[in-house]
């Protein structure tokens, strides 16, 4: 602990390393989230109903579980420590889950169809406790690592990073094999393939996130001195109407998490690169690289004003920028006519590495490749903002009652979230059999009257909406720059008056805002 007025600073390589949690629970949000609809209904045979509202079921099943696991990892500090333990059971429980549910279930007979749905939904539920358990200490483990306002927003560049490692070696490679003759169109070759690969890459990431957290897991960074909180999950309640912050942070996550669910959700995509503009092949990764190039400079520019003005100050001016860029692109959309080409995205004919190829772009694709990208860019380093602000969360409870309890604040930022993303599988679900569709469409599928608008409202109109939600939510949100530095200040002054002797009552009472020289 460093004597700098109470800061814990973290080294580098720990603020480097520790991210790849997110980047290794991220992996299988792409394979699991992202897939087993399109699973359960392609290669099971499970009606798409069932198959989409498992995917809310269980993420709801999953929220359920959190504040639970929370209070677990808020009482454990054994040998490994508090945080290590649930990120490598998590892990493991995942993998196993995993390659059971997308390799093995295929190979039950057709005709014991309800065997096929029995395995689906227990392996998924499973694989949601695994999911649980990883991602809990993504966020709960925020206070120990660092309490430095400078330090914390950095974790979002390396979440990136992460993120890109993980989640984007599943969103390249997913695609570029669902073009193969042989794992075509998200077949079950396909699955038997990705399976292993995203088991892998999460497992890597996994241990590099461990040695990131090792020494830093460890009693003398928890909370005003080591004390284990018991909290009961009753007085869960009280706790979020306490902490206003936290329950605007609920809000304001709950609407990155949702405009970034929706917008990036597979069956969206497809409708809008194949189903409206009839080129999947050609448009969906070169529109995915575009945005990953656009959100490199804004994830520069979030760190740097969250270093210099707050998180708070960051995550509202970034969120305006995409909101305002998606009008732009609703605009586009709604120009939108069928087999006019001059109202179609156009990048390039034939392939990138035969001499066939061709460049072909518009007026109408350079529009939208500059509304979408800088919006893309904006709201994507944006989107796990919230993570590190969830620690400024924690560190105001402990200001507020003396409790150290990061698993539980993490959790129940995280149960909100998850309910929240929980809506986008089902969203989309309705939204297709408002318009007759009762299968999910793949790159096959033939453009059906009201497509457009299913595109238009699920991939801008739901976004702006919960962006908005996010800057009400945000408004109201006191834990700005100065009074982050403040309540670290007191925190500090208090946790060594306890250690000198002092009851913790007592150090509350008597060691306030007032009398702390900031």
């Amino acid at each position: 602990m460093n004597d700098n007025k109470g800061i814990n600073r973290a080294k580098f390589y720990q603020l480097a390393l520790f991210p790849m949690n997110n980047g290794a629970t991220n992996v299988y949000f792409v394979l699991i989230l992202s897939y087993i609809a399109t699973f359960g209904n392609k290669v099971l045979g499970l009606a798409m109903v069932f198959a989409s509202f498992m995917v809310t079921g269980m993420r709801v099943f999953d929220a359920i579980t959190d504040p639970i696991i929370g209070a677990m990892m808020d009482k454990t500090n054994g040998r490994f420590g508090k945080f290590r333990p649930f990120m490598v059971l998590g892990n493991v429980v995942m993998a196993i889950s995993v390659i059971l549910l997308y390799v093995v279930t295929p190979i039950i007979p057709n005709d014991v169809i309800w065997l096929r749905y029995a395995a689906f939904i227990l392996l998924y539920a499973v694989w949601v406790l695994g999911y649980t358990f990883q991602t809990s200490v993504t966020r709960s483990a925020q206070p120990v690592l660092t309490n430095d306002p400078k330090q914390r927003p950095l974790f979002t560049i390396f979440n990136t990073i992460g993120s890109l490692v993980g989640m984007g070696v599943m969103q390249f490679v997913g695609p570029i094999l669902a073009g193969d003759s042989f794992a075509g169109d998200y077949n079950a070759s396909w699955f038997r393939i990705m399976t292993p690969i995203g088991v892998i890459v999460s497992i890597v990431l996994t241990a590099l996130a461990i040695i990131g957290i090792w020494e830093k897991d460890n009693d003398k960074y928890f909370g005003l001195g080591g004390k284990q909180e018991k909290v009961k999950v009753s007085e869960y309640i009280s706790i979020i109407k306490a902490n206003k912050p936290l329950r605007r942070l609920m809000v304001a996550g709950g609407g990155c998490k949702l405009a970034l669910a929706i917008a990036t959700n597979v069956t969206v995509l497809i409708m809008l690169y194949s189903c409206l503009m009839g080129n999947y092949d050609n448009l969906y990764l070169p529109m995915m690289i575009l945005g990953y190039v656009f959100s490199a400079p804004f994830f520069l520019l979030t760190v740097r004003t969250s270093q210099k003005h707050g998180q708070k100050r960051s995550l509202m001016t970034y969120i305006t920028v995409a909101l305002a860029c998606y009008v732009g692109v609703l605009v586009l959309l709604l120009l939108w006519k069928q087999g006019n080409p001059a109202f179609n995205l156009t990048v390039y004919e034939g392939t990138l590495f035969k001499s066939d190829f061709k460049l072909n772009i518009n007026i109408y694709t350079i529009l939208f490749i500059l509304f979408f990208g800088v919006g893309y860019g904006a709201y994507y380093s944006t989107a796990d903002m919230p993570i590190p602000m969830v620690a400024d969360c924690a560190d105001y409870e402990t200001y507020r009652s003396g409790k150290f309890i990061p698993g539980i604040m993490g959790t129940l930022f995280s149960l909100v979230d998850k309910l929240v993303s929980s809506l986008s599988a089902t969203v989309v679900s309705v939204a297709l059999l408002f318009i007759g569709v009762k299968d999910l469409p793949t790159k096959e599928t033939a453009y059906i009257n009201g497509m457009d608008w299913v595109v238009i409202v699920l991939f801008c109109l739901v976004p702006m909406v919960a962006w908005g939600l996010t800057l009400w939510a945000m408004k109201g949100y006191e834990l700005d720059g100065k009074r982050v530095k403040t309540i670290q200040a007191v925190n500090a002054a208090r946790k060594e008056a306890i250690a000198n002797g002092m009851d913790v009552s007592e150090a509350i009472s008597a060691i306030t805002d007032e009398n702390v020289n900031i």
